[in-house]
């Protein structure tokens, strides 16, 4: 069985690094003022040049989101964007917009193009569309089932990626105006504020200030939110429908999920080589830790069912873990760590290491770092920690979430 791209996002500097260190082979960008994740930090031309560089020295690829659906006062920057990206030269460009893909095809040949899943790809005509247009790679759109994406692979030669985890609009393929309407953010330039995860009720005209609970059923009022999506246990039969590229969905997510996540597809997707597929115990309980709404398959398998939207405010963003600290260095058992919250001697902690399982301690010594022995570190301090064999630079510390 062939073993697809793990594709994961990089909202900044850091994530992209995260994303490389967990294993991923392939991350995906956005540019400042024309990515559909505008509250991510994305990155300048200047960052991007330092970000290509960082890339390119691990031997893996970077592509970069203009998937906003530009108005006319747009084009002549986008236009002067993509000037810059010739000499950056990402190995593709994620697009969404027509307009915007014959813009990139006259300035920027060279680059591949992938169309986004923002062009709602559902059909093997329209595939064949954007292949006669010159397109790379198709980034299917949600709503697919798995038969339907093995008639497009039958259909078309060029590359395949869909989605595998992470949040859902509840929009089709996030064509959304809910938080346009509700905000004036518009969900298509990529300034959305997540409206549908709100918790609604109704307002009688007649007795302005008084709200009742909206209950779709006895679970609860939020009614709009989807749970997150999660394909671990079905990486095969995607295989098998001739993808070739797993994409990772979060650009806003932080480190601690980011790392986690790309563990663990990281080992899920290796494990496709050779032997029979088979899914791993740990590989779900690690998702279970870190921030979701509740897992669902999606589309991938028909309709979605009633179980797969959030009717309860007791799984919304769920989280089991936070985040301790980021290894700077390892020396002589010790390793310098860059402290993201408190810590004291008794905590206990765990340190999350690519390709090694958990490695979980007692915090017994703290030292500064001067070396001298202390009780305890503050969010933002430096500080030294004996540490277990095969922890390694950049690993995250990360501790039980007290309830």
């Amino acid at each position: 069985m062939k073993t697809p791209e793990l594709l994961a996002p990089a909202g900044n500097f850091e994530k992209l690094k995260t994303a490389l260190h967990y294993g991923a082979d392939a991350v995906y960008m956005g540019l400042s003022g024309f990515s559909l994740r505008a509250k991510a930090d994305n990155f300048s031309v200047s960052e991007l040049k330092e970000a290509a560089h960082f890339v390119r020295s691990h031997n893996k690829k970077f592509y970069i989101t203009i998937n906003v659906f530009p108005h006319n006062k747009d084009i002549t920057s986008i236009s002067e964007h993509l000037l810059c990206l010739k000499e950056i030269r990402p190995d593709a460009l994620i697009v969404s917009d027509p307009g915007v893909f014959a813009m990139a095809s006259e300035t920027v040949p060279e680059i591949p193009i992938h169309v986004s899943t923002q062009a709602n790809i559902t059909n093997y005509r329209a595939a064949r569309f954007w292949e006669k247009m010159g397109a790379k790679r198709l980034v299917l759109s949600r709503e697919l089932m798995i038969e339907e994406i093995k008639e497009i692979r039958d259909r078309v030669s060029l590359e395949l990626e869909c989605f595998v985890h992470g949040a859902i609009c509840i929009s089709y393929s996030g064509r959304c105006y809910i938080s346009s309407f509700l905000a004036n953010r518009s969900g298509n330039r990529g300034e959305c504020t997540n409206s549908c995860r709100w918790n609604y009720a109704l307002m009688e005209e007649t007795r302005e200030g008084q709200y009742f609970p909206v209950y779709e059923n006895d679970r609860g009022a939020y009614v709009l939110s989807s749970k997150d999506l999660c394909m671990i246990e079905h990486l095969d039969k995607l295989v098998d429908a001739g993808v070739d590229s797993f994409k990772i969905e979060g650009r806003m997510k932080g480190i601690n999920y980011l790392a986690g996540v790309v563990k663990t597809y990281r080992e899920a997707v290796d494990s496709l080589k050779g032997s029979p597929f088979s899914v791993k115990e740990r590989w779900l309980h690690e998702l279970s830790m870190f921030s979701s709404r509740g897992y669902t398959r999606g589309m991938f398998f028909g309709k979605q069912s009633d179980s797969g939207y959030n009717h309860d405010d007791e799984e919304i963003y769920r989280m089991s873990h936070d985040l301790v600290g980021v290894v700077q260095s390892v020396r002589n058992g010790k390793a310098v760590v860059a402290l993201r919250s408190s810590l004291k001697t008794g905590d206990h902690i765990e340190f999350l290491s690519p390709g090694l399982e958990h490695q979980a301690v007692e915090v017994s010594e703290i030292f500064d770092m001067e070396e001298d022995p202390v009780e305890s570190g503050r969010n933002d301090e430096s500080i030294l920690l004996p540490v277990p064999s095969g922890v390694r630079e950049n690993d995250l510390v990360r501790r039980v979430r007290q309830v």
